[in-house]
């Protein structure tokens, strides 16, 4: 175990997935030709007004509550200025003195609680596009509305950093306020990472910059661990500086930006377009009331269904996968959907995206009226996941797939004559099982399966065999 201890905090950027931007009525979309979806007011042109969108205030204050922070009766609009080319009007529309959400945390599976210090609204700046020669500038990303969520800095294993974004992005999604997609852009974190022994004052925190992968994220804090212990270890303490870092991912390391700012380098003063907004607690709790089931909730339901706590993690990682599945079981057996979900039908999907958007040609109750069937011993596992792909590539209904003959089990009579041929013909098998090998009894329940073409319950047939040669 090391004896010095990693303590990293995010500051994670959300895009909204609201219809048009924060301050104008430019459409909030992602892509499109460069510099066509902009406007005087998102340039920050002079004698523009800004008006701020107030769905952008719905959305933050519904992620508050989601991560069970304090709304505040009263927010106002901040200016935090520097110079950098995708911010033309050089500064930048945000919030500092009076936040929209205050003192919030997001629980891990071990029970820790990781704390939200604040979550705040501002204004995304606009895209750089760098070739070889030039560098660009996009504007449509510009004035795309964002929340800002700071934790303390709570989380101390490359483990517990992973759980936290994940736990995010799932909370988020399901209350629809952003898609979180870290590879388009729409989530992306700031990590703030220091070492110091037990029981001495944190280190000098360093900020990597900008991280749209998780699995970077994890690769940067090791290193930057790392690289934190070997200065420390070799008397070079005084070479860690507070300082921004970008993480290279051809070498999986990370290298200095800049010095770090601090906030008074950022010159913070109200903003003088905007007066401070009054938010009443009859809006707040509306909001509240509107709020659909979180992940954490779906997945103790599905814990207490019967549903192991891996399968349940998949199956509330995305808010389109838990939808289907909670409406699917209403016709059906729950594990043997779940299976289906997380088997089969993962396994036509090729990327996260496609689970995400679970755009799929069977509708939940016909797999739940699938599952039934199965559940009811009236057709087998094995004839269900065969019209399974059929289903999924054609988009008909399950009962276009039978026949009468699938639908008719094995009488157990019949079952049990075959498992006693089965027996007889594979002594083999018999005896590798009664010497230990446990895995050996499967062959000869293979045996009766492909003598009745699938349609034996390979549960009784198993039981029956293991009788026979006990």
């Amino acid at each position: 175990m090391s004896k010095y201890n990693l303590v990293v905090g995010f500051e994670t950027h959300v895009e909204l997935k609201t219809k048009t931007k924060i301050f104008c009525s430019c459409a909030n979309e992602f892509g499109g030709e460069p510099n066509t979806n902009c406007c005087p007011i998102c340039l920050g042109e002079p004698g523009t007004l800004p008006q701020l969108n107030k769905e952008v205030v719905k959305y933050a204050i519904k992620a508050g509550l989601s991560l069970n922070c304090k709304i505040p009766q009263e927010m106002s609009m901040d200016r935090k200025h520097y110079f950098y080319p995708d911010l033309g009007k050089s500064y930048q529309t945000t919030q500092s003195s009076r936040p929209i959400c205050l003192e919030g945390y997001l629980t891990l599976d071990s029970g820790k609680k990781i704390r939200i210090n604040h979550i705040h609204i501002e204004e995304d700046a606009s895209k750089l596009v760098h070739d070889s020669k030039n560098i660009y500038i996009d504007n449509n990303r510009g004035s795309t509305p964002l929340i800002e969520i700071v934790t303390e800095p709570d989380i101390s294993s490359v483990e517990e950093a992973r759980e936290y974004i994940e736990k995010l992005q799932a909370i988020l999604r399901h209350i629809d306020v952003s898609d979180c997609k870290m590879q388009e852009g729409s989530m992306r974190c700031d990590v703030n990472i220091s070492v110091h022994k037990e029981g001495e004052p944190l280190g000098t925190r360093t900020e990597i910059k900008n991280m749209n992968s998780i699995s970077f994220i994890e690769k940067a804090i090791s290193y930057e661990y790392d690289r934190h212990v070997d200065l420390i270890e070799n008397g070079q303490k005084d070479q860690i500086i507070q300082e921004t870092r970008r993480y290279d991912e051809k070498t999986d390391s990370t290298e200095s930006m800049r010095e770090k700012e601090d906030a008074q380098d950022y010159r913070y003063f109200p903003d003088p377009n905007f007066f401070v907004l009054k938010i009443e607690p009859s809006f707040v709790e509306n909001l509240r009331k509107m709020l659909p089931k979180l992940p954490s909730e779906i997945k103790a339901e599905l814990i207490e269904d019967g549903i192991d706590e891996k399968a349940a993690d998949l199956l509330t990682k995305y808010k389109n996968v838990s939808d289907f599945y909670l409406e699917a079981k209403k016709y059906g057996d729950n594990k043997i959907i779940a299976t289906y979900i997380l088997g089969e039908i993962f396994r036509s999907m090729e990327t996260e995206e496609e689970k995400e958007n679970f755009d799929i040609k069977i509708t939940a109750e016909d797999l739940g009226k699938l599952s039934l069937l199965q559940k009811e011993n009236k057709i087998t596992a094995h004839i269900a996941y065969s019209i399974l792909p059929k289903m999924l590539k054609e988009g008909r209904p399950h009962t276009a797939y039978l026949t009468k003959e699938d639908l008719v089990s094995v009488d157990n009579t019949e079952v049990d004559k075959l498992c006693k041929e089965a027996v007889d013909a594979m002594p083999q098998a018999v005896k590798d099982y009664k010497a230990g090998k446990e895995k050996a009894i499967k062959a000869v329940v293979g045996y009766v399966m492909r003598a009745t073409k699938g349609k034996a319950n390979p549960s009784y047939t198993e039981q029956k065999i293991l009788e026979l040669i006990q």
